[in-house]
């Protein structure tokens, strides 16, 4: 299927060489857009193509894929990040930490997570002593944050996480490895931090490339997609249950495309994490498939959809959106959040302004006649950002907040913030 984008291919865009100034920020209905920092200046990294994650006081912290010093051929290596708000409205930016490279790590792509002590854990693509990929922790300190790499991956047990990681009541972490074709976990005992690979993909019957990571119920399932694989190699949805023996069992939830090109259900699901209902039912995206013809070719633009929990085991995928080209937004890089009334929030990396097609934020809500309500929240021109590929988050007020990859002031990026 020509509209499925191999992994090989996907282009970590080089964030200095997308600038778009001069323009006006446009949104749509009674929300306020604004851009909290805007990467790119005095070493504090570039290109954020992750989520972003709040802490009790309201703090934002997240990570850059580059930027932050001099090493990795000049370009620096990724940092992590801290924006506080001030008195005056404004946000100041504190930078954590930035990486050196091999055997330290660099590339960080799937954010940070907090812990119950306060420390953060996360992922990085490169470095380690392998140069195939980290699991790191910050831990606060009295003199500021210290860094440790808790795993270097070593090519067979993984490389190359694209994604972060998922954190269990008892600190366990979990995530995946898109190259490796695996999900795995990492456990702390006998004071040092142990990897175990909970399943390998096999392609074509339960799926590969697992770039999105993955969420747990409060029963310790996972819960995650694929980029590709399923029976139809259009990606599919997993879950993951731990067995009274101490391994995992698969349980494939859903193929995607079985009724054939053009794929009216969705095809190649975002790189972002599920979200779930509390009756576990699942949210997502895909990047392609649809019914709506015209994203390129004759590529459709992509689906929300829900996958709802039925009787003996079984469930059943609807598309409760289907994305067109033009000012709405196309192309779902990340997948949805899901707030107490059941509204679901996003992004599309593609499509919206005229200008540039840098994507927009969407709101989906559902209905009393049963269908859905679709509503652009804000249109991205470039001088306020672009490409935003990542989840957003919700905070206790309803604010959103959510990261664009490139655009901006220094065309390296932003965090921003929308109010209702």
């Amino acid at each position: 299927m020509q509209w499925i984008l191999s992994k090989r291919r996907r282009v970590e865009v080089s964030v200095f060489t997308f600038l778009v100034l001069g323009l006006v920020p446009c949104a749509w209905g009674a929300t306020k857009y604004e851009v909290l920092h805007a990467f790119g200046n005095a070493g504090d990294g570039a290109g954020v193509w992750d989520s972003v994650t709040l802490d009790g006081q309201g703090n934002v912290y997240g990570t850059t894929s580059g930027g932050g010093g001099t090493g990795c051929n000049g370009q620096g290596c990724g940092t992590v990040f801290e924006l506080m708000p001030e008195r005056d409205g404004k946000w100041s930016e504190r930078l954590l930490y930035a990486f050196e490279g091999k055997p330290d790590a660099s590339g960080a792509f799937g954010g940070v997570i907090f812990d119950g002590n306060g420390s953060l854990y996360g992922t990085t693509k490169y470095g380690g002593t392998f140069d195939y990929g980290t699991v790191f922790k910050l831990a606060p300190s009295p003199g500021g944050w210290t860094e440790s790499v808790l795993h270097s991956f070593d090519g067979r047990d993984g490389f190359e996480p694209w994604a972060g990681v998922a954190v269990d009541p008892i600190g366990n972490l979990y995530g995946t490895s898109p190259d490796g074709e695996l999900v795995y976990e990492l456990s702390y005992t006998s004071d040092q931090w142990t990897e175990m690979v909970l399943h390998h993909f096999t392609l074509r019957h339960d799926g590969g490339d697992p770039f999105a990571g993955v969420i747990l119920d409060q029963a310790g399932n996972l819960y995650g997609t694929t980029y590709g694989g399923g029976a139809y190699d259009a990606g599919t949805v997993y879950e993951l249950l731990p067995t009274l023996t101490g391994g995992w069992k698969e349980r494939l939830l859903y193929s995607f495309c079985p009724a054939g090109f053009p794929c009216a259900d969705g095809a190649v699901p975002g790189l972002g994490v599920l979200a779930m209902d509390p009756s576990g039912n699942l949210y997502g995206t895909t990047r392609a498939g649809g019914a709506n013809c015209g994203c390129g070719g004759c590529s459709s633009c992509g689906v929300i959809y829900e996958l709802t929990r039925g009787p003996h085991g079984h469930w059943t995928e609807s598309a409760l959106y289907n994305f067109k080209a033009g000012s709405t937004g196309f192309g779902p890089g990340a997948g949805v959040i899901r707030d107490k009334a059941g509204n679901l929030y996003g992004t599309t990396i593609s499509g919206g302004s005229t200008q540039c097609g840098c994507g927009v934020v969407f709101k989906l809500s559902p209905q009393k006649s049963g269908k859905w309500k679709y509503i652009v929240l804000h249109t991205f021109v470039g001088s306020d950002g672009a490409q935003p590929d990542a989840n957003l988050i919700l905070d206790k007020r309803g604010n959103l907040y959510g990261t664009a990859a490139t655009g901006g002031a220094s065309g390296a990026g932003v965090v921003f913030e929308i109010t209702p």
